[in-house]
């Protein structure tokens, strides 16, 4: 079975579970790879079957983020904790990773492009950073890096932070060198040298423990009936059947590319509305230099979605409301559209209804910044 093909089945799998008696037929993807999350449990030997309200079933909440033993981590995080606001870090002492991920943002951009150190703007959206540990083997909006570490380099070596991947060893050096940093590193890694290695280690390690696992929607989905009221309930129901929204916000990661090593990646529409095609962001495609994936990006989580605007990898819809109707009402046409994408015919009630559910995804927590070195 290909890649895609089993791709095709795990959506099957997604819908059927959340529309009880309703057979939906998959559509294999351009620009999608793996398999969807499992549906509801049922007995050995019978078929999968949900009830007509999804919300009235049973529901998935977060799982534990599984990390290896590590007796050093707790060190590590407050190392990481540390670098992860110190404007030092970048190129110029202008940009820290947090400038990018700030609280009063939901943890991603304020800008619908990042700005970068010397308040270069970049050339895509700011992700929203909660969750970011459970992501498997891709990160960026393309997947460009495998591991949080890599991701961490890129981002101190580029435009974020504007060091340099040439530099980098230099900007190591250069941040051990500061007093309150040695016992920081000796902590951490038992001498307080301080490298590139290092310090991307201690990054990914802290950004680990940015874990949102307590909306309304996980005390629901743990018994609690009263977490969400009537209309986030209908809201749930429309979200998982005639809005098929579950499909690449799959639950409780509400992101499928979560859930499937590598991640997913669909073609939206979105950044290509009256452009030359030399025009488009590639997406996925700079990677795999495959056209399948021509102007897909990786299904982002939609955990804490209401506090992040603006949305999408161009920072192109300015409210949660402009998101869902883009996203609901059949996208942009161009060569790669996801069929998933067809419109869904939402009445307002039922817009409404989703909005109101996507609501109770709000993350509680909030990043603390220490007292830096």
């Amino acid at each position: 079975m290909t890649r895609m093909t089993v791709f095709a089945v795990g959506i099957a799998v997604v819908v059927a579970a959340a529309v009880a008696g309703c057979k939906k037929k998959a559509t294999t993807e351009a620009g999608g790879t793996g398999t969807g999350g499992p549906g509801p449990g049922t007995g050995a030997g019978t078929a999968a079957v949900a009830p007509a309200r999804p919300s009235q079933g049973p529901l998935q909440a977060m799982p534990a983020l599984a990390l290896p033993d590590d007796p050093a981590r707790a060190a590590k995080i407050a190392l990481g904790n540390a670098l992860f606001f110190d404007k030092r870090l970048s190129v110029d002492g202008s940009r820290s990773c947090y400038s990018c991920h700030l609280n009063e943002n939901g943890l991603g951009g304020a800008d619908p492009l990042a700005i970068g150190a010397g308040d270069k703007t970049l050339t895509r959206h700011s992700p929203v950073l909660w969750n970011v540990g459970y992501q498997k083997g891709a990160f960026y909006w393309d997947g460009r890096s495998a591991t949080l570490e890599d991701q961490a380099k890129a981002a101190w070596g580029g435009g974020n932070l504007g060091v340099g991947k040439d530099n980098l060893a230099a900007k190591a050096t250069q941040m051990g060198a500061i007093a309150g940093y040695k016992p920081l590193f000796k902590a951490a890694f038992g001498d307080d040298a301080a490298s590139v290695d290092r310090i991307a280690q201690a990054l990914a390690e802290y950004e680990r423990t940015i874990v949102c696992a307590d909306t309304a929607y996980d005390r629901f989905a743990k018994g609690d009936k009263t977490a969400l009221t009537d209309e986030q309930q209908r809201g749930l129901d429309v979200f998982m059947i005639k809005g098929q929204c579950g499909a690449c916000h799959t639950p409780p990661h509400f992101s499928i590319a979560m859930q499937v090593d590598g991640g997913v990646y669909f073609n939206a529409g979105v950044g290509t509305a009256g452009k030359d095609e030399k025009d488009v962001d590639l997406g996925r495609m700079t990677v795999t230099q495959n056209a399948i994936d021509w102007a897909a990006f990786k299904v982002p989580s939609l955990r804490n979605v209401a506090r992040t605007a603006p949305y999408f990898h161009d920072g192109s819809a300015a409210t949660l409301a402009d998101a869902v109707t883009y996203m609901s009402s059949g996208a942009q046409a161009n060569k790669n559209l996801s069929a998933l994408l067809a419109a869904k015919n939402l009445t307002a009630a039922e817009t409404a209804e989703l909005v109101s559910f996507l609501n109770a995804l709000d993350c509680t927590g909030t990043l603390a910044e220490p007292k830096l070195p």
